[in-house]
């Protein structure tokens, strides 16, 4: 793979028959082979002299190849002798057949990518399915352990609350997910109309009124939409919509103010926010579609023949309406609401994650495991699995600095990732960016846009990656479901069909009944906790 990987120390060899004596003797189907009497080099590569299999599941997404055949894995076999069988699960049913997995006992030697919730993490770790990494970090995992002295916090994410490290992390440091919304306006058909940028959000529903009374594309129809979004999308959501009227709102309704957690969906705010969209609904000036609509009928509505689209919510432009439309799109800055403020809202996504790689018990193997999975936490390699590998995103500098490489005409970077970069275990810091790997164009963009028009008025706090024991695992997860659920039934039929002042009183009731006061209860203490940990 890279020369970053085989460092000038000395390379020993040990042999792993005494080592692995305790190790499972597992000898299902779809755990490693029988094992083999092989020697590991501590350091360096290979990682082993003689060839051997390891045998992973792993989701993909519908545009990925088998990873076997991914230049990444190809290259690291050819660099490892360790060969990894691969069991690509498609990513929209993994759970469900991660799950039927684990339950039956068919393991993997490990999951990669694996999708293991905090109570997956702790009730696997529990009853031995899923083994401690802590003595593979300290003595067979180099890259990874010094970046975890490097970020402490890294390091707190992913300690189980009994102090064991049990599931590999991912990180990220880029400082853009916890502003997954950017509001945009069509530029081009505000300039036709002689309307000015709006900045309340009076003059904004002016604006959205104007491009469909007024017909904005000229086609003699009135097909324009005014605004659209996707309904709880982990980002192009209604949140920052929401916070107009000076509560923010997001995915788990859950927001931090001055440390108190609080429920954004129950505020009188939240009251007033619905009640006030209710009637662009009405007006046509909402899209009705957008409480049911999926990301694919999202990004149709930017690609219409005839532009249709007066402003939408998403990550970025150029994925919603193309490279041939984004310049007719203008980033629309935090509107001012009836109190004069503008307030830009937080999600509660972490660029740091818990769920990168599991080993399991079936596993003859786990020190060339964890020798394996560390070569993908060298920077410069972290960078690849995260983004794509060497030839095909990146070239590089004099300096050896991985720089991005020009794609093809018409390719989106965001499709073309998903074809060559695993995801997976990998860390990349903030000071990699301008150093190990040059920043992606579309980041530095995205960055500009946060900084300029979003990060004055963004909320100080949000809700913190807490790893609650099994006991309040279990129960915030079974509180926490049901309630989301509800509210988010209750939020679409009020922006569509209007009652929220009738059904109020009764919404709070069954919240109650559901557990909201215990669910925030549960939720104060784990921050508490949390925050007394992290001083």
């Amino acid at each position: 793979m890279k020369k970053s990987w085989v460092r000038n120390s000395l390379v020993l060899s040990i042999s792993l028959s005494a080592i692995l004596a305790g190790c499972s003797n597992s000898s299902n189907g779809n755990a490693s082979e029988k094992k083999v009497n092989v020697k590991m080099n501590q350091t360096g590569l290979p990682i082993v002299d003689k060839n051997i299999t390891l045998n992973f599941v792993s989701p993909k997404s519908s545009l990925a190849p088998n990873f076997k055949d991914m230049t990444l894995f190809k290259e690291l076999q050819k660099q490892t002798n360790v060969q990894v069988k691969w069991n690509n699960i498609p990513s929209e049913g993994y759970q469900e057949k991660k799950n039927l997995l684990l339950s039956s006992g068919d393991l993997p030697d490990a999951f990669y990518n694996s999708g293991f919730t905090d109570l997956d993490i702790v009730k696997y770790a529990k009853d031995g399915t899923i083994i401690p990494l802590d003595n593979l970090i300290d003595k067979y995992m180099p890259n990874l352990k010094k970046r975890l002295e490097e970020r402490p916090a890294l390091k707190s994410v992913i300690t189980a609350p009994d102090g064991h490290i049990y599931s590999l992390p991912r990180a990220e440091e880029m400082d853009l997910v916890g502003l997954p919304n950017t509001m945009y306006i069509n530029k081009t058909w505000l300039d036709k109309l002689g309307l000015k940028m709006p900045t309340t959000i009076e003059e904004y529903h002016d604006v959205l009124k104007a491009f469909q009374d007024k017909d904005a594309n000229g086609n003699g129809k009135k097909d324009e939409i005014g605004l659209t979004y996707l309904f709880n999308g982990w980002c192009g959501n209604f949140g920052d919509m929401i916070a107009v009227f000076g509560v923010p709102d997001n995915n788990d309704h859950r927001i931090v103010r001055d440390g108190k957690v609080i429920f954004s969906a129950v505020q009188p705010e939240y009251k007033k926010a619905i009640t006030y969209y209710h009637k662009w609904v009405k007006e046509g000036l909402l899209d009705s579609e957008a409480t049911t609509q999926d990301q694919a009928k999202l990004f149709s509505k930017g690609k219409t023949k005839d532009e249709t689209l007066g402003s939408f919510i998403w990550w970025e432009s150029t994925e919603l309406v193309g490279t041939d439309r984004q310049n007719d799109y203008a980033v629309l800055p935090p509107l001012k609401g009836p109190d004069g403020t503008p307030i830009v809202g937080r999600s509660n996504y972490s660029e740091y994650s818990r769920d990168a790689f599991v080993i399991t018990k079936a596993n003859k193997y786990p020190e060339i495991t964890a020798r394996w999975v560390d070569q993908l936490y060298d920077p410069k390699e972290s960078a690849q699995v995260d983004w794509g590998p060497l030839g095909e995103i990146y070239e590089e500098d004099a300096n050896g600095m991985l720089v991005n490489k020009e794609l093809p005409a018409g390719v989106a970077m965001g499709e073309f990732r998903q074809k060559v970069a695993p995801g997976g275990p990998f860390v990349v810091l903030k000071d990699d960016f301008g150093k190990v790997v040059d920043m992606e164009p579309r980041a530095k963009e995205r960055l500009a846009i946060l900084d300029k028009y979003y990060r004055p008025y963004v909320e100080k706090e949000n809700y913190p990656q807490v790893f609650f024991n099994e006991e309040d695992t279990k129960r915030v997860n079974q509180l926490q479901t049901d309630i989301t659920q509800f509210v988010n039934q209750k939020q679409a039929h009020w922006l569509q069909d209007g009652g929220i002042e009738k059904e109020w009183d009764g919404y709070l009731k069954q919240l109650d009944q559901m557990g909201l006061p215990e669910l925030m209860k549960l939720y104060q203490k784990g921050l508490d906790e949390f925050n007394k940990n992290n001083k």
